[in-house]
């Protein structure tokens, strides 16, 4: 499958606008519809009666074909971005009409794209505190690095944008990338590296809406003091970029942390100079009408491992992803609304009722604390862990301490006196265990939402053993690979304390969704596939189409050679493979957009094309999830992807367009 643009193709999904919709072939001639005149001036008018035009029939529903998994009877489709899924269209007429999806690329990082002022710039590269490109001494060349792993994307319109070079409507994209897995010598670079973010301006062709790259543009992050393992990312509803920083820093070692002295070395030229309580934050992106942008990072939502997270319909309140071991359900309500720089943090406590089929749960909410940005960017930049908390990783003996769960492993803590907002939102996983959540949840992913039917949705990539053993107060029964849940969400809720939680969108129980549970297998198939192929495994990314009313999944797996993008209907529990990412990918950056300009779109990426989990047994068998595949498919996903270190940033296309 080509993942070169090809603007000359009708491929958009243009049929979730309110005007009707008018199939191409059946729009009548102007001519049709207008009568004549004839004689001269002063000759009487004669008309011809027209009989009414019929409104032209409407869409009203949309159905999915699904594509199967490829196989190496046709390995090039393993290495590289595959969609053979359908779309089926119904009018209102009952009329029926399918249309065949595809994939197309707006750039392979890695390749010089155009900076919008007559220039290129790298996609995907990495710059330092200064803006200034960081080189990758270990290549003869000292080129700059760039990403191979791009990850949340959104997707936006301006109604003042002007941007040059744009001959349609002009359209941007905000794309973060996550990482860089290695530097051109093999060494690995996760989390060594300040995470880009881009603006991507591109030229929506009026007539196709086919989407085209006019400008890239770096975002100075700088003001936020560069990020942190940008992960996943959602479109705010007042048309921002809300980003993530995950896996945050481990305040209490930091002086023995030597991927964050890399990361600080890289970004500020000095192992010392990064502070740790800068990071694990929301960053926020800000596009301007003429494709650049500005960030600012959000300090009051809680120090976390940031993944993706939602802003409920009433623009205050936001369910948060927490993708750490022993991690929580984290919610935040805003004073204000469209504003997240003041704010009551929370997190779940789960009240277990089953625990088998990925286990099911009442949800109370501990508050954890009020507080402004300001003010806790503040105790951030002069507080040490040492000042805000005792933390022994062996029991001390002492009955000051609390024993409590942290990142898989058992910590001993004591306050010291008058920290707990410095607790609450810079040490937050340990204060929320401290305060009674629960911090059982292992992989916490994406978060989105069905307004309609007001039910949140949470992704668990992994069911591990924290989620298992009682650690952190949840103890069900996997499945191992994972499973997408609901959370059903009411307003008159009352913290664990009887006070008021003064939101609407207060989640009250959680429960896996059937159709989304995935399947582990006592024994790997054919080709290696260690959770049933046909459903859903380590489900990641997750977006919800409230007018296709469809959710969308994208999978982090381990137990899929291949990690794919699904449909699932939530009225019919219909759930289709719609595109196959290449092998050794995880699949990234989906957004679901139901409107721009009129035209839908589902973006997507992928990153760390061939990352083979491959290792020998002791008679020197190959074993691991890519053992039957890697060797055919390693150098044709070097082939495709800039030797295994370029990625894909673009969207599915395939429908007509109606009208």
């Amino acid at each position: 499958m080509s993942e070169n643009h090809d603007s000359s193709r009708r491929r958009i999904l243009k049929f979730l606008s309110g005007a009707p919709l008018l199939p191409l072939a059946g729009v009548s001639s102007a001519a049709t519809l207008l009568t004549a005149c004839g004689g001269s001036d002063d000759a009487p008018l004669v008309t011809t009666p027209v009989a009414p035009v019929a409104p032209a029939p409407t869409v009203t529903s949309v159905t999915f074909g699904a594509m199967p998994a490829p196989t190496l009877a046709e390995a090039a489709k393993m290495a590289t971005t595959s969609v053979g899924s359908t779309l089926s269209a119904t009018y209102s007429d009952g009329t029926k009409q399918s249309f065949a999806l595809k994939y197309e690329a707006f750039f392979i990082t890695g390749a010089m794209v155009p900076n919008g002022s007559g220039g290129t710039i790298l996609a995907g590269g990495y710059y330092d505190i200064n803006n200034k490109p960081i080189l990758d001494k270990t290549d003869a060349g000292q080129r700059q690095f760039f990403s191979d792993c791009p990850d949340g994307s959104s997707l936006l319109k301006l109604a003042n944008a002007k941007v040059d070079g744009v001959k349609g409507n002009a359209v941007f994209a905000v794309v973060q990338f996550e990482y860089t897995s290695k530097n051109v010598k093999g060494d690995s670079m996760y989390g060594m590296l300040p995470s880009p973010i881009a603006i991507l301006t591109l030229d929506q062709d009026k007539t196709t809406g086919a989407l085209s790259l006019v400008k890239y543009h770096n975002v100075d992050t700088s003001p936020a003091n560069g990020l942190w393992i940008t992960c996943g990312a959602s479109r705010s509803p007042w048309n921002t970029h809300l980003s993530s920083e995950e896996y945050e820093p481990d305040a209490t070692v930091i002086d023995s942390d030597k991927q964050f002295q890399g990361f600080s070395t890289n970004l500020y030229g000095d192992a010392t100079k990064a502070n740790p309580y800068h990071y694990g934050h929301l960053p926020e992106v800000t596009v301007n009408p003429d494709g650049t942008g500005s960030i600012k990072k959000h300090y009051c939502l809680g120090r976390i491992s940031h993944e993706l997270v939602q802003v409920m319909p009433d623009e205050r309140t936001v369910l948060m992803g927490d993708d750490w071991t022993n991690g929580g359900l984290f919610m935040f309500v805003a004073d204000k609304a469209q504003d997240l720089s003041a704010g009551a943090l929370y997190v779940a406590k789960w009240n277990q009722k089953t625990a088998e089929n990925g286990g099911s749960a009442d949800l109370a909410w501990v508050l954890l604390g009020k507080a402004t940005s300001a003010e806790v960017k503040a105790l951030a930049d002069k507080l040490k862990a040492a000042d805000i908390m005792t933390v022994k990783t062996t029991d001390p003996g002492d009955a000051s301490y609390t024993k409590i769960p942290y990142s898989g492993k058992s910590n001993w803590v004591k306050l010291n006196p008058g920290m707990e907002k410095a607790a609450a939102f810079l040490e937050t996983h340990r204060y929320a265990a401290l305060k009674g959540g629960s911090l059982g949840f292992t992989k916490m992913e994406g978060t989105t939402v069905n307004a309609k039917d007001k039910i949140a949705y949470s992704a668990i990539a992994s069911i591990g053993s924290a989620m298992k053993d009682g650690s952190g107060g949840i103890s069900i029964k996997g499945p191992s690979a994972g499973a997408v849940y609901a959370l059903n969400m009411k307003g008159g809720q009352k913290d664990v304390a009887g006070a008021a939680i003064d939101s609407e969108w207060v989640p009250v129980d959680m429960a896996a969704v059937p159709a989304l549970l995935s399947e582990d297998l006592a024994t790997p198939d054919a080709l290696g596939n260690k959770a049933n192929a046909d459903k859903v495994a380590n489900p990641d990314n997750i977006k919800f189409s409230e007018k296709l009313r469809t959710l969308f999944i994208g999978e982090d797996s381990s137990t899929h050679v291949n990690n794919f993008l699904w449909a699932y209907n939530v009225d019919t529990k219909n759930l289709v493979r719609v595109l196959s990412n290449p092998a050794g990918a995880e699949s990234t950056g989906l957004h679901a957009v139901d409107d721009i300009n009129g035209f839908a779109y589902i973006m997507s990426n992928f990153q760390h094309a061939g990352d083979w989990d491959v290792s020998k047994d002791a008679s020197g068998a190959l074993k691991g999830l890519h053992a039957k595949v890697a060797a055919t498919l390693d150098p044709l996903v070097k082939a495709n992807y800039r030797d295994g270190y370029g990625a894909a940033v673009g969207y599915l296309t395939g429908l007509p367009v109606l009208g």
